[in-house]
């Protein structure tokens, strides 16, 4: 029998013992609705099978439209495939910076170079120089 624990209105599937600390722990936190702090690596205090736990419910919260959920999570594994999802998601709103910050989290160089030469082109025009 597969157990679900809820957390933070996010059902996480209960695995072993070893996993019940870290359920406990972020059952404790609740997700800020301000500022998430963006760091260039993951959180290092998680399991792989925690990561692929969280993983797989970030690619569900995803699957359902409820994206900012799905990101928290990717920023916490440090999930580079979910994290140029997210970006994509704010590319096709034409928010470029927003998609620019994620494609920078996922280190997904070939979506960030296109970003990066029109910012570029931008502030070249805008400066005068050609």
């Amino acid at each position: 029998m597969i157990e679900f624990k809820e957390v933070n209105k996010i059902k996480v599937k209960k695995v072993d013992s070893r996993n019940q600390k870290f359920l406990n722990e972020i059952s404790s936190h609740q997700i800020p609705d301000g500022f998430i702090k963006v760091t260039e690596s993951p959180l290092g205090a998680l399991s792989d099978q925690q990561k692929v736990l969280l993983n797989r419910k970030g690619n569900e919260l995803f699957n359902n439209g409820r994206i900012d959920e799905a990101t928290r999570i990717f920023i916490t594994t440090g999930y580079s495939d979910g994290l140029t999802r997210v970006g994509d998601v704010y590319f096709k709103k034409n928010e470029t910076l927003k998609a620019l910050k994620f494609y920078s989290l996922a280190k997904n160089k070939n979506r960030c170079q296109p970003i990066i030469e029109k910012i570029a082109a931008t502030l070249s025009f805008l400066s005068g120089e050609n």
